[in-house]
């Protein structure tokens, strides 16, 4: 084929594709696509340098679509977004759809604020495991203890979480665990070993929150402590065994005061009661003797003034009364006989106990006065002129008690 064929260049139904009529082709999709008007039949087709350009800016606008939807991003509710311009801080942004400058202009980081993170001290995992150079403190009053504890967080500044502090990890744990070193150790310090070991373990939680938080504050950590948990809190092992005996000990005498309050409890108002009981009791015998006092002088003053109307009848009835009351108190009667030296004896106690069946005989007791004296038969008044006694003697001879000549 020599060069001057008008065939030649033209491929045929085997032969390559051609350059021009691809690139014709695109451009004139690519026009469809922008919506430019068609070429008419009578319009020359682009030269291919023309369709070159064409094609290239298409690619470069598909390009730099895509390069603009890289700045698209989500922001959940539970985090915030911070916004670098070329690394450093420009601007938070909230929960939603957002969009910042693309790379390398501007770069997000997402920042998690309600996930709650933890860190251990003293131990990894399990208490079993325990990190002694963590664990072991000393306390006021120089014991040493081993305490294993849990410190839990959140972010509550992400700006200030990702910019002003230096942090080893993503999470922050490194700033947290040293933090929480300082505070626990400084809480135990202060106290002392029982306090820390039994009752104190609340406050000795709550006391290094505070410190922890007020440390990470300093620091400007953008961490809020949550909370602390005091896991763990023992002597060491070599000295486990003594302070298992300390505190049975501390028990024991916790329950025997427990039991001495108890007891006292019981005894004290036991013997208020008894000696308000005894003082009512004395209370009432004042009562009664001063009462039965008075009572004496009213007789008497009664008996004085009749017995200044007629002193002989208050004498002897005055005497009888008193003889009564004193014979009728004697078991034993004594009767001098008329002739001859003997005494007549009559036991009339025991005369009493055999005339009346079961009178203490039993139990050998002396029977009452009142029961064993018998009836003394009423005596004639001597002012009748009768004698007194059956021995002939008068009743009347002597001298009373008022001293004067019967």
């Amino acid at each position: 084929m020599s060069q001057n064929d008008p065939n030649r260049g033209r491929r045929g139904n085997d032969g390559p594709p051609d350059l021009d009529e691809i690139f014709r082709g695109l451009n004139a999709r690519v026009a469809r696509l922008l919506g430019a008007k068609g070429a008419g039949p009578g319009t020359p087709p682009p030269s291919p340098g023309t369709a070159f350009r064409g094609g290239a800016g298409v690619v470069g606008g598909v390009l730099l679509a895509l390069w603009l939807a890289s700045g698209l991003y989500v922001v959940d509710a539970r985090e915030q977004g911070v916004v670098l311009r070329m690394g450093s801080f420009n601007h938070t942004t909230d929960a939603g759809l957002q969009w910042h400058l693309p790379y390398p202009f501007e770069t997000v980081e997402i920042v998690n604020l309600t996930e709650v993170r933890s860190v251990e001290i003293g131990y990894r995992s399990a208490a079993k495991n325990r990190v002694p150079e963590e664990s072991l403190m000393l306390t006021e009053d120089q014991n040493i203890i081993d305490v294993q504890l849990s410190v839990q967080y959140d972010i509550k500044d992400a700006k200030a979480f990702l910019f002003l502090n230096a942090v080893s990890d993503a999470d922050g744990k490194d700033i947290v665990k040293q933090a929480a070193e300082t505070a626990i150790r400084e809480v135990v310090g202060k106290n002392n070993v029982d306090f820390v070991l039994n009752e104190g373990r609340a406050q000795v939680a709550a006391e290094s929150r505070r410190l922890i938080q007020n440390i990470l504050d300093r620091y400007g950590a953008g961490i809020r402590i949550s909370k602390v948990n005091i896991n763990n809190v023992q002597p060491p092992e070599q000295v486990l065994a003594a302070f298992d005996d300390a505190v049975k000990a501390g028990q024991d005498k916790d329950k025997l005061r427990n039991e001495g309050v108890a007891y006292a409890n019981e005894v004290v108002p036991r013997a208020r009661g008894l000696a308000a009981r005894l003082v009512a009791e004395a209370e009432g015998y004042r009562q009664q003797v001063v009462s039965r006092a008075e009572g004496d002088a009213a007789r008497f003053s009664q008996m004085l003034s009749e017995y200044n109307k007629a002193p002989k009848v208050m004498r002897d009835r005055l005497y009888y009364d008193m003889m009564q009351q004193v014979l009728n108190n004697s078991t034993k009667v004594v009767v001098d006989q008329k002739a001859g030296n003997n005494l007549l004896y009559l036991p009339l106690d025991k005369l009493i106990q055999a005339a009346t069946p079961g009178a203490n005989h039993v139990t050998g007791t002396e029977p009452s006065p009142q029961a064993a004296a018998p009836q003394r038969p009423e005596q004639p008044s001597p002012a009748q002129g009768q004698p007194a006694s059956k021995n002939g003697r008068d009743a009347s001879r002597g001298r009373d008690f008022f001293g004067g000549e019967r």
